[in-house]
């Protein structure tokens, strides 16, 4: 599916050319509580339609809140649903768009996927995850994650508005601009890249090395630019998914209480070291040498001549950023090691067992 995307344009003019092509009499808006604070929802307000709230649900959301989600929008007889917010907004979202015309009384969760046709339209508040590109979605059915996946979840239409970043406080900006950073590194070096997403990959990281100071100082251009790379890693993942960072940070954000980013961007800069040590371990079909290829067009992406000289590169960017704030608690090693999604292993270029895990687990708690 083609998406659309508006940067920096009114967004009642943006509505009047998607109503062009869909016709929306009452739009079902799923946003968190927070973020009806923002100045921008005035804009929405604004909208020559009828608009009915969501805002029941929690970070890491719930599938019963899902379920209310959408019911909600079947009682209330929307025909078109916008995400404003981050991930979690979003994965709502996307999971009450994908269940609203399944059997509400069998669990959504069991039953096949079937696509409908109902609009889904997304603004997101941050620069970092990437979601508004993206067919996946996550949410939690008795305690235990739940990765929902299919392509009619990637928004039809997506707004850009760099003025809604102004609301995040500094450590927000930098974690959640390294998770776009590690979507864009992640995607380049998973065995399922291709071309098209390379392109995106290599856009995303020069667009975030080239402004990501400037970014944090407020810098408007910047701010624009850094968000454009955050939907275009959304791209990228979109094709490949996530590999090791991103399998083996979700632990690491409950147990030192830091954001998804922060921890997504300490496994990623120990995990590149790692493999261009371990290059003798490669998993891509394309072979050893087409990887440590990879390695090297990635190191010239940072403008570095070698992949030793761009992990420490990358080193000295986290430094400057402080985002090494874990400390070496050595009883937590083992809940780490047990805490990884294997399924995201798969897509990761070099093999990682166990002992490989630790040691890296190890790595990241020294800092």
């Amino acid at each position: 599916m083609k998406q659309t995307v508006f940067m920096e344009q009114k967004i009642v003019d943006c509505f009047s050319e998607i109503e062009k092509k869909v016709t929306i009499n009452r739009l079902f808006i799923v946003c968190g509580k927070n973020c009806k604070r923002l100045q921008f929802i005035n804009e929405i307000e604004k909208l020559p339609m009828d608009k009915v709230w969501f805002d029941a649900f929690e970070p890491n959301p719930k599938y019963e809140s899902v379920v209310k989600g959408v019911k909600e929008f079947q009682d209330s007889q929307c025909d078109a649903i916008l995400a404003i917010g981050g991930g979690s907004a979003m994965d709502v979202a996307k999971c009450i768009k994908l269940y609203a015309t399944m059997d509400e009384k069998e669990n959504f969760l069991q039953q096949e996927i079937k696509e409908n046709t109902i609009p889904l339209l997304a603004i997101p508040t941050t620069a970092g995850t990437g979601s508004e590109a993206t067919r996946f979605a996550v949410i939690y059915y008795e305690g235990e994650k739940q990765s929902v996946t299919h392509d009619s979840i990637v928004p039809e239409y997506v707004f850009l508005y760099p003025e809604i970043l102004n609301h995040l406080s500094d450590y927000q900006k930098r974690a959640t601009m390294m998770d776009a950073f590690c979507h864009a590194i992640e995607s380049f070096w998973s065995v399922n890249s291709t071309k098209e997403s390379k392109e995106y990959s290599k856009e995303a990281i020069t667009l975030i090395m080239e402004n990501m100071f400037l970014y944090l100082d407020g810098e408007t251009e910047a701010t624009k630019k850094i968000l454009l790379a955050a939907n275009i890693a959304g791209k990228a993942i979109n094709i490949t998914q996530t590999t090791a960072g991103h399998a083996m940070c979700y632990k690491l954000t409950s147990l030192y209480g830091i954001s998804h980013g922060h921890a997504a961007i300490l496994c990623v800069e120990k995990l590149w070291n790692y493999m261009i040590e371990h290059l003798e371990d490669c998993l891509d079909k394309r072979g050893k040498d087409y990887l440590q290829q990879t390695f090297l067009e990635l190191a010239q992406l940072f403008g570095c001549a070698s992949s030793e000289e761009a992990c420490e590169k990358l080193h000295q960017i986290m430094v400057i950023l402080e985002l090494f704030v874990l400390e070496d608690k050595k009883e937590d090693i083992e809940i780490l090691v047990h805490s990884v999604n294997e399924t995201r292993l798969k897509n990761h270029p070099i093999l990682l067992n166990e002992i490989a895990i630790r040691t890296l687990y190890q790595e990241i708690l020294r800092g």
